[in-house]
């Protein structure tokens, strides 16, 4: 099962987002679960599905949502603030050496504030999203998230929860995010063969 979700085999919005909510659970399950030595690298496996997912979700899913549902500004408006907050606790745990004794426990709160708003997304907004549109629209939206999901950043950025912000700010935010995340991977593979 792939990790990247802009590789998810779902063609249809509602089913891939639900699938990589099933893949985040997993994750949060695996970081809290892995040996110190491990931690950092399933961690930062759960942080880029995290940050991709929900740039994708503030591109394409939200600005839809306001438009098809009658109350769509309430719906969207409480799901960036909640995405908001996990973004402000990711950017801390990222922040951290995974081995640090609050590690663990932050990551529980991370973890209790995304599962929370994706049940709320997935009562409030996605059934909702997914009766309002035919079969083709949904399948568009998906390849719309997956693009989007190719190159959203794959770190959290706090504050940038629109569609707009995301379109200003995450092709760079997201080249920059990759770059880093390159060269942390060959410094810690040089690291390793000393």
């Amino acid at each position: 099962m792939s990790t990247r979700p802009e590789t998810m085999p779902e063609n249809d919005v509602v089913e891939l987002l639900l699938h990589q909510h099933v893949e985040i659970r997993r994750l949060f399950t695996e970081v809290r679960n892995a040996a110190e030595s491990d931690r950092r690298e399933a961690f930062d496996r759960l942080r880029r599905l995290l940050a991709v997912h929900e740039t994708a979700e503030e591109m394409i899913v939200h600005p839809d949502a306001r438009r098809v549902l009658d109350d769509g500004d309430r719906v969207v408006d409480a799901r960036l603030e909640e995405e908001n907050a996990a973004k402000r606790k990711l950017e801390e745990l990222e922040q951290m050496d995974p081995a640090e004794p609050g590690f663990v426990s932050k990551l529980t709160a991370l973890e209790a504030a995304v599962l929370d708003h994706a049940a709320h997304e997935e009562q409030e907004e996605f059934p909702r999203i997914k009766a309002a549109h035919s079969s083709a629209r949904l399948k568009a939206m998906g390849v719309a998230v997956k693009a989007a999901e190719a190159m959203a950043p794959t770190h959290p950025h706090a504050g940038v929860e629109s569609a707009k912000a995301n379109v200003l700010v995450g092709p760079y935010a997201a080249m920059m995010d990759r770059a880093g995340d390159v060269i942390r991977q060959t410094m810690q593979r040089s690291s390793g063969d000393q």
